[in-house]
């Protein structure tokens, strides 16, 4: 009898505390729902209820490391003026000075609009910039809204070949999700303007999925959207093909804005988000 309650009990592990559970394809549904309530109790708890959504590319630089790498391919090829490998870096490098000018607009327009949200009456966050929380645009968005005095929002996704978590995130607006679709319903559901800015298949990816949402009235209330740099898009996106080929209707084509300054895209996303939410037209609440 004695030597029965001598022995140790055996701790069994409640299955919330069981990691090799919780990552096995069992427990999917467990973790997406952690992926649901824990935004929302992030989001709850900065008082954050609207947003301003920035997509667009990783891989853009901003302006000066875009502009030294030209300077060294430049040297190189110089050096070198036969090898192809050179020239092909070369002509890299000349489009990534090019392209960095998106980051720089990104930049500005986020500073720009947080400024405009601060100056809005209210207890909770209006309008917070949000991206996908990675390098590039992202980060161009996140880094210009941070340098306004702003909370800003990072949604990242768990990739192989990508870094996450830029420095410029609010550190208790930093989540990283593992499935995209959770992550997108988040950047969906807390928008309330959207800024798409050039980039590849995973912009074109969110971009489309949006434009599908509004397009069928999943998304009732009014969301502006804007498509920064019209020479870009309207080279990788021919929308006005698929009017012509009967694959969208003419009217479907208003869901879209094309800007190409960060002047033009704030005066007419700070326009639509006060005529749409009700907002006070001062001078001070228009960041002016």
């Amino acid at each position: 009898m004695a030597s029965n309650q001598n022995k140790t009990r055996r701790r069994i592990p409640k299955a919330y505390a069981d990691s090799e559970f919780l990552a096995s394809p069992d427990a999917r549904t467990v973790r997406i729902l952690c992926e649901y309530f824990q935004p929302l109790r992030k989001f709850r708890e900065n008082k954050v209820k609207d947003t301003i959504v920035f997509y667009g590319s990783a891989r853009t630089l901003e302006r000066a490391p875009a502009q030294a790498a030209l300077e060294q391919a430049r040297g190189l090829l110089a050096a070198d003026p036969q090898s192809e490998q050179i020239q092909a870096r070369f002509q890299r490098a000349e489009a990534d000075l090019r392209m960095s000018q998106y980051y720089e607009d990104a930049r500005t327009l986020a500073r720009m609009l947080t400024e405009w949200s601060l100056a809005l009456p209210g207890p909770w966050g209006r309008f917070l910039v949000c991206s996908g929380g990675g390098p590039g645009i992202m980060e161009a968005a996140n880094r210009g809204a941070s340098e306004a005095g702003g909370k800003t929002v990072g949604l990242t996704i768990s990739l192989p070949f990508e870094p996450q978590g830029n420095e410029y995130i609010t550190d208790s607006l930093a989540m990283e999700f593992h499935y995209f679709f959770m992550r997108k319903y988040w950047f969906v559901y807390m928008a309330r303007a959207l800024c798409v800015f050039p980039g590849g298949f995973g912009t074109m990816d969110e971009l489309m999925d949006l434009l599908t949402l509004i397009q069928t009235q999943k998304i009732r209330r009014r969301l502006p959207l804007v498509m920064y740099g019209s020479e870009y898009w309207k080279e990788v996106l021919n929308i006005d093909a698929l009017v012509k080929w009967g694959m969208i209707s003419p009217q479907d084509t208003n869901l879209i804005t094309y800007c190409d300054t960060p002047e033009a895209a704030f005066e007419y996303l700070t326009s639509a988000l006060t005529h749409s939410n009700g907002l006070p037209r001062s001078r001070k609440a228009r960041g002016g």
